[in-house]
């Protein structure tokens, strides 16, 4: 499944500027926190998503506040603490989108993954901003349009 990527604002919050040996290490520890405190972070719950790099080819993995959709799935919503510009994260889903896993309770499988728009993407907003008014801030931060990505089991070709 692809989808139209939004484009970048034009203001944002600063954003890390790429991945190094330090903040991939930073981000190995962060995540066995996160799994030691149950998958959660300052009160949401995590996913674990996992996608193959644009430039690298490599798999990535982020963790990433995770919102129910009433029917077994998840959102997520590439906010990037309200950057300009939009997570690598993805980037690297719309670059490969067979390629793109998530880790739930730890269950692994592969998704493909949904970008809403109109309608739909403002009741998921709602919600989301309901139970975690935070990204309503993100959002404040922009002038870019935050993602939500509704990531779904992989139907078996």
């Amino acid at each position: 499944m692809s989808f139209e990527k939004t484009p970048s604002g034009t203001h944002g919050t600063r954003a890390p500027s790429g991945s190094n040996a330090f903040t991939r290490f930073i981000g190995r520890m962060m995540t066995k926190s996160h799994r030691r405190n149950g998958d959660r972070f300052m009160g949401m719950d995590l996913l674990y998503l996992t996608t193959v790099g644009v430039k690298t080819g490599q798999k990535r993995q982020n963790p990433l506040a995770r919102f129910p959709d009433g029917d077994g799935s998840w959102l997520v919503v590439a906010s990037l603490g309200g950057s300009a510009r939009n997570p690598s994260w993805y980037h690297n889903i719309a670059a490969h989108p067979d390629q793109v896993w998530i880790e739930v309770a730890g269950d692994h499988f592969r998704v493909t993954a949904e970008q809403l728009d109109w309608e739909p993407r403002e009741v998921a907003w709602q919600r989301i901003i309901d139970s975690q008014p935070r990204y309503a801030g993100y959002q404040t931060k922009t002038d870019r349009v935050l993602p939500i990505l509704r990531p779904s089991p992989a139907q078996n070709p």
